[in-house]
């Protein structure tokens, strides 16, 4: 494990393809050790039950975690219909049975179901969620016996695709493939839908497909993750922050590091990641004829893609 506050050895960002019955927190602290690196973070929370993408930052790549946008997420979900649970998933305990109409067996009813859920919205998130209340977090406050209440949110379902429908002990289960606007959890859109046929439902299993750009063809397995593998398999920051590249060379690299400006080219004009020899080194922004840097990344982070 590197000493605190000695230089990464490793800065880059990854894809991780969570295992079910970790927490984030879990996620973090095996990439840690499997590295040897202290400074690991991560973007977008999943819980337990849940597997798919996390976006995982390392050394210097963890000051490009509250960058990265990921405004979009798409996920599979096992929606179990018949009762619902504090928790809204298979975890919770049952708080309210509800019988299933045979038709919810039918793939024409489900999908105007999920019709009705596509568009802009407002969402009740559950009380089992990390959302902070008087700077305690929710499910803390819901794990203690304490009645949570939290405001409804605006979120936006743009896609939700009925895959198949089978059944658990009875109840029918839609497989639903959703593309969802960042802050939509699934566990509550599986309650309101539950709700809106008439019914109870609850997560069964969840699967982030995608977050943002990144997509489960771009992840390791938590077990392939070593410090060499990292470097090989790194997301490119550039792409994954949404920015055009522009290679810099010595001299600028230079007085990048003074935290000095550098000549723009006159294509510049909005933010840009400058790099160096496959790397990224700053985020700059115009200012006149020069670009101003932003953020300087003393050891640069690895996955650009020439």
């Amino acid at each position: 494990m590197a000493r605190r506050g000695s230089p990464a050895r490793v800065n880059a960002l990854i894809g991780v393809d969570k295992p079910q019955g970790m927490t984030s927190h879990d996620v973090v602290a095996r990439v840690r050790r499997a590295v040897g690196e202290r400074r690991v973070g991560h973007a977008g929370t999943l819980d337990p039950l849940a597997t798919g993408v996390m976006v995982i930052g390392i050394g210097q790549a963890t000051r490009l975690l509250g960058l990265l946008t990921l405004d979009t997420k798409r996920y599979l979900a096992r929606i179990r219909f018949g009762f619902e649970t504090s928790t809204d998933d298979a975890e919770g305990e049952l708080t309210r049975r509800a019988p299933a109409d045979r038709a919810l067996s039918e793939p024409e009813a489900a999908k105007r179901v999920l019709a009705g859920f596509i568009g802009t919205g407002t969402q009740v998130p559950p009380a089992f969620s990390a959302i902070s209340v008087n700077g305690v977090r929710s499910y803390r406050r819901a794990r203690a016996g304490e009645e949570v209440e939290l405001a409804a949110r605006p979120i936006e379902v743009f896609e939700s695709e009925l895959v198949g429908i089978d059944s658990d002990g009875g109840d029918p289960v839609w497989t639903v493939a959703f593309t969802v606007s960042k802050g939509t959890y699934i566990r509550s859109l599986a309650r309101d839908i539950g709700r809106a046929a008439g019914s109870a439902a609850h997560v069964a299993a969840l699967r982030r497909t995608a977050s943002g750009g990144i997509a489960l063809s771009s992840c390791l397995a938590l077990d392939e993750i070593d410090a060499d593998t990292v470097r090989d398999r790194a997301l490119d920051p550039v792409a994954a922050l949404g920015l055009t590249a522009l290679e810099v060379g010595e001299e600028a690299l230079a007085d990048l590091m003074c935290g000095r400006a550098i000549a723009a080219p006159s294509r510049a004009a909005a933010r840009v990641a400058l790099t160096h020899g496959g790397r990224l080194v700053a985020l700059a922004h115009p200012d006149g004829a020069r670009l101003a840097p932003d953020l300087v990344f003393p050891q640069a982070i690895e996955g650009v893609l020439l």
